[in-house]
């Protein structure tokens, strides 16, 4: 089957091009959002092209995979074809509504020949679909291993940009969070924020770095901390599971799905959280044990196997 899809969200297509397809990923000369063509930082199978605006016109496809908006006439002008229409169509939502979760109406609501696809339940939940058909296929993981060491007494948070978005990604929280333990944040955008939130930059180190060196410098630290408001369900948190880290996290949107109990705390509540951030900086022996739970659940319900057998299911009824 070719497939045409964006290269939007590097985790997410990473899982996605493992599947047994030939993958086209436009690219454009100034390689800007619309066309960054093959990542750089994750590792892609040689199962997808680079394709340019011109070379798409000509090229057959099976399916079209979309994930913003904009896509549905930039794929119309690239390859003169109609998503949904003259070619199958699914559209990927990776977040959870911008707005309220009671008035926030999607924008493929007023169709109904394209496939909108959830990454969670809880997405689906919230959104006003509208008359689109919908369908839910959960996040898979390309297992790096297990990676932790937890020899660093520091609490890994990954968010990227995380003075823009703020309350958002729970960035007002560190402050906090950093009294109980030291921080490594990693991400995009991180630059400077020790100085941002008033912080000590030995409480609140900020690195970005590419994915090989990203997990491994997670993995050395004694935990996960996911002070995230609301977004959809983080990567980050189910490649920190993937690692063998425990977790401490706020319950809301769909962690308290993915994080079982024993694999660390999950609540609303500040005293329980910094409670378990101080307990699993104290006990390695206790964040070992949590991190091997967390690591047995993500792997049984985020494993690469399950995501692309999903999707296959999906494509195949969606093009049949």
């Amino acid at each position: 089957m070719n497939i045409l899809i964006w290269h939007v969200h590097g985790s997410w297509t990473t899982s996605f091009v493992q599947g047994p397809h030939t993958f086209h990923v436009p690219v454009t000369e100034d390689r800007g959002p619309d066309g960054l063509g093959r990542a750089r930082t994750w590792r892609w199978p040689a199962s997808v092209c680079e394709s340019t605006p011109r070379r798409l016109r000509g090229t057959e496809l099976d399916l079209i995979v979309l994930q913003r908006p904009h896509e549905l006439e930039l794929a119309h002008r690239w390859t003169g074809r109609r998503p949904g229409r003259d070619v199958p169509a699914v559209y990927v939502e990776h977040n959870s509504p911008h707005e309220s979760p009671d008035g926030t109406r999607h924008p493929l609501a007023d169709r109904d020949d394209i496939t909108l696809v959830h990454v969670t339940h809880f997405n689906r939940l919230m959104w006003d679909s509208g008359r689109a058909p919908t369908a839910v296929v959960e996040h898979g993981i390309v297992d790096p291993g297990p990676l932790w060491s937890g020899q660093e007494p520091r609490a890994a948070v990954v968010v990227n940009e995380p003075v823009r978005r703020n309350r958002t990604t729970g960035t007002d929280l560190l402050p906090r969070f950093a009294r109980t333990a030291p921080l490594d944040v990693f991400g995009m955008g991180t630059e400077g924020l020790a100085e941002h939130l008033g912080l000590d930059p030995e409480r609140c180190r900020s690195r970005d770095l590419p994915q090989r060196r990203l997990h491994r410098a997670m993995a050395r630290c004694r935990l996960y901390l996911h002070p995230v408001r609301w977004t959809s369900l983080g990567l980050s948190l189910l490649e920190a599971m993937f690692l063998g880290m425990p977790v401490v996290a706020l319950d809301t949107t769909e962690v308290a799905q993915a994080v079982p109990d024993g694999a660390g705390v999950v609540s609303n509540r500040f005293d329980v959280l910094e409670t378990a951030v101080r307990d699993l900086l104290e006990d390695r022996w206790y964040a070992e044990h949590a991190g091997r739970l967390a690591r047995a659940a993500a792997q049984a319900r985020y494993g690469l196997p399950r995501f692309l057998h999903d999707w296959e299911l999906l494509m195949k009824e969606v093009t049949r």
